[in-house]
C-alpha cells in the first residue's frame, strides 16, 4: 500500500471525535423524539397532535446531525457546516436546561460539554485539513 493511499484513508482523532460527538447528539434527538411519540400515543392525555408534531420534529432534526456525523466520519467537507450548526443550536438548549430547577440540569451540563467540545473539534486545523477545507488566504495546492 502506498503512502498516498494511507494518507487518504487515515482519519485524525479529532475528526473521529467530532463525528462521535455529532452522532451522540443525533441519537439523543432521535431517542427524545421516539420517546415523545410513544408517550403521546400511549398516554392518552393532552394534545395528541401537538405531541406527535413535536416528536416528528425532533426525529427530523435528529437526522441532520446523523447525516453530518456520517459525513464527518467519511471525511466529506459538506458535513462540517451542519455539524457546526448543530453545536451552535445545542448551546441555548443546554442553557435552558441549566436554568430548569429539575433533573434537566445534569442533561444540560452534558449537552453543553458536548456542544463546546464539538465546536472546538470542528474548528481545529487538523479537522479542517482532513476535510479538505482551506482557510481564508490559503493557497490552493
Amino acid at each position: 500500500m502506498s503512502s498516498s493511499s494511507t494518507e487518504q484513508t487515515s482519519r485524525p482523532n479529532r475528526l473521529a471525535a467530532a463525528a462521535a460527538v455529532t452522532g451522540i447528539e443525533a441519537l439523543g434527538l432521535l431517542a427524545g423524539g421516539l420517546y415523545m411519540l410513544v408517550m403521546a400515543l400511549t398516554d392518552g392525555t393532552g394534545d395528541l397532535t401537538g405531541a406527535v408534531t413535536g416528536a416528528v420534529t425532533l426525529v427530523a432534526l435528529g437526522l441532520i446531525p446523523l447525516a453530518a456525523a456520517r459525513g464527518l466520519w467519511l471525511r466529506r467537507s459538506w458535513s462540517r457546516g451542519p455539524a457546526v450548526i448543530t453545536q451552535i443550536l445545542a448551546l441555548p438548549v443546554a442553557w435552558q436546561m441549566l436554568q430548569a430547577n429539575s433533573a434537566l440540569i445534569p442533561a444540560g451540563i452534558v449537552l453543553g460539554v458536548l456542544a463546546v467540545s464539538g465546536l472546538v473539534l470542528l474548528v481545529n486545523p487538523a479537522t479542517t485539513e482532513a476535510l479538505g477545507i482551506r482557510r481564508p488566504g490559503q493557497d490552493t495546492p
